[in-house]
This record gives C-alpha cells, sequence and structure tokens, in this order.
C-alpha cells in the first residue's frame, strides 16, 4: 500500500478553478481541480489543471470492473448488468435487483462483504428506517457490483469467501482492465469505501477509458464493454436512481455513458468516443453536475438529435439559497 506523500503534486500549486459558488454579486467560494475534455480520437479539446495527475477514481471504475466481470463469464439481463456498474440510491428496485443477483449465484445476502449502510437516496433512506432497518450491506450503494463480483466467483470456478481480496483471481482481473482501458499502468492501490480494492489512474485515463466503453455499441459491439455501456445507458435509473444527475444526464442524452465517485470523482463518454473526467480537489459534491455539463458542452455534446436540453439545463447550475430562495448559483468557472 502507497501513502499519500508518494503521490504526484495534486494540490492548488497544479490545479486550476472549476467551478465558482456565487452568492449575490460575489464569488463566495471556489472549487479547484483537473479536469480534461477529450475528442473522438483522445485528443485533448479541454484541459486544466494537471490532467496526468495521479488519482483515486472511486466509485466512477465500477463499469470497468463490470467489464473485466463480463469477460470472465457475468451474464445478466440488462437492468441487472446496470446494477452491477451503480452507486444506487438503494431504493426498492435496487435492493431487489441485488437480491436477484445473488440468487443467480445461489447465495444470499449473508455472502455480501461490503460495508454496512444505510441507503444513499433521502427517500430510500427515510422509508428503509421507518421500516425499523438500519445499515446493512444489502442497502449499501455499492451492494449490486459485490453481487455481481460473487456471481462472477461463483461462474468462474473462484473462492467466494475472499473474493475482495487484492490477490483474488478477480481482483487481478479488475487491475487488468482498468490499466487497459486507461491506457495508464497501474501503479498504486488500496482499499475503496465499500471493503474493494480500489486501483489508482489518471483525470486523463479515466476519461480514455470512458471514450472506449461509451463507443464499444458501436465500434465492438459484441464486446464485454458494449454490454456494460448499453445496459448503463439503457437503464440508467439502476446506476444511480432518482434525483441523480447521472440518471438525468444518461436519460438526456442518447448513448451516454456516466459514472461518479466519491469525493469529487465525475467521468462520462459519448458513442462517438468523445470522453470527459475531472477531479474536485477539495472532495466536493454539489460543483459536480455543472461543472459536467460545461465540460460536455465544450465537446458539443447537446448538439445531436434526441437530447433532452431541459434536463440538461436543469443541471447547468446549482441554486444557492438564503432563507429558502436562491440568492446565488453554482456554475462552472470556465
Amino acid at each position: 500500500m502507497t501513502t499519500e506523500a508518494a503521490f504526484p503534486d495534486v494540490s492548488t500549486r497544479t490545479a486550476a478553478p472549476l467551478a465558482h459558488v456565487v452568492r449575490g454579486d460575489l464569488v463566495e467560494s471556489v472549487h479547484l481541480g483537473h479536469l480534461v475534455a477529450l475528442a473522438a480520437d483522445g485528443t485533448p479539446v479541454l484541459t486544466l489543471g494537471d490532467p496526468e495527475v495521479t488519482m483515486w477514481p472511486r466509485s466512477s471504475v465500477k463499469p470497468f470492473q463490470a467489464v473485466a466481470m463480463v469477460r470472465h463469464g457475468l451474464d445478466l439481463p440488462e437492468r441487472l448488468m446496470a446494477l452491477a456498474a451503480a452507486s444506487h440510491n438503494g431504493e426498492p428496485d435496487h435492493i431487489a435487483g441485488a437480491l436477484a443477483i445473488l440468487a443467480r449465484a445461489g447465495l444470499d445476502e449473508r455472502a455480501l462483504r461490503n460495508t454496512p449502510d444505510l441507503p444513499w437516496g433521502t427517500t430510500a433512506m427515510r422509508d428503509w428506517l421507518e421500516s425499523g432497518q438500519g445499515p446493512e450491506q444489502i442497502s449499501q450503494n455499492c451492494s449490486g457490483k459485490h453481487a455481481a463480483m460473487l456471481l462472477t466467483c461463483v461462474t468462474a470456478g473462484w473462492d467466494t469467501e475472499t473474493y475482495l481480496a487484492p490477490d483474488h483471481p478477480l481482483q487481478r482481473a479488475v487491475r487488468e482492465t482498468i490499466g487497459e482501458l486507461t491506457g495508464v499502468p497501474v501503479t498504486h492501490e488500496t482499499v475503496d469505501g465499500c471493503g474493494a480494492p480500489l486501483f489508482a489512474t489518471t483525470v486523463t485515463g479515466l476519461a480514455r477509458g470512458f471514450g472506449r466503453l461509451a463507443a464499444s455499441p458501436q465500434q465492438a459491439p459484441d464486446s464485454a464493454e458494449a454490454r456494460v455501456a448499453h445496459a448503463m445507458s439503457t437503464h440508467p435509473h439502476m446506476v444511480a436512481g432518482g434525483q441523480r444527475p447521472t440518471t438525468t444526464l444518461m436519460r438526456a442524452v442518447p448513448g451516454l455513458v456516466a459514472k461518479d465517485g466519491a469525493d469529487g470523482i465525475f467521468a462520462a463518454g459519448l458513442p462517438d468516443g468523445r470522453a470527459v473526467a475531472f477531479k474536485v480537489l477539495d472532495g466536493a459534491e454539489r460543483p459536480l453536475a455543472p461543472v459536467l455539463v460545461t465540460a460536455l458542452d465544450a465537446l458539443g455534446a447537446f448538439a445531436g438529435d434526441g437530447v433532452d436540453h431541459e434536463a440538461v439545463e436543469s443541471l447547468r447550475e446549482r441554486a444557492v439559497l438564503g432563507a429558502g430562495r436562491a440568492v446565488g448559483a453554482i456554475r462552472a468557472a470556465f
């Protein structure tokens, strides 16, 4: 395991403003970070900060983890495949889906090794608590991924007790797949919040991977990448849930594949291979949607047919409230 001190400098020395928080007529706060937008051929169209910085991509790499699983036998209907790449709200269909994946493996929730937690979504959490339940593994936002990992192990004949060990065949496959799709050799690893191994990459590598993933249904329709990408873009609610920018954007833009990650990560790819990825340096969630929409706009992502422009515009700014009413906005700084 590598300490933070061994990482390249990700401080304000190399970061650039990604978002402004405006209250009244003054900029109240600034969110710094690193961002890249790539053309279909992988050429940078927009760079802010240092996109070559090494960082933890967190849950944004769940689609890549799902690709590794499909390559080793994971076979699910599209709705459940989308859940395998999800950071879900813990809504009833999410929990039912995770249980259904486990059932396909002949297992139940006792086989899960992810960290117990309450549902992520506000309404789902309230309903869960009102039903008398507390933090559980099945209600944690990564339960779909963990259920899919267990099904992959059963299918491949791998041990299910140790599926989170870094040297487990499943996790070695995930590491190899992340390095392949991002084009960046994995040189750092740690443990994510759910307990799964987490492999570092760069902002550019993350964008490159999402471009390849989103383009795969057209370029390699029979590939594992295409199965995951099509499932996500077709069933965005299973990837996130209600009131989530990830869901809204994938519904609004045909073929878009998008995934958020904890501590200020977002990445998205378009069907022709254009892609965006960024890291908000302070780990804040509040500027993610405005920054992503503005970066996708720089790529011309909303110029095609079938785009729900009203839904896109609803994410371009986030209101700053005073006495319960909008007195400013969080908006991209570029």
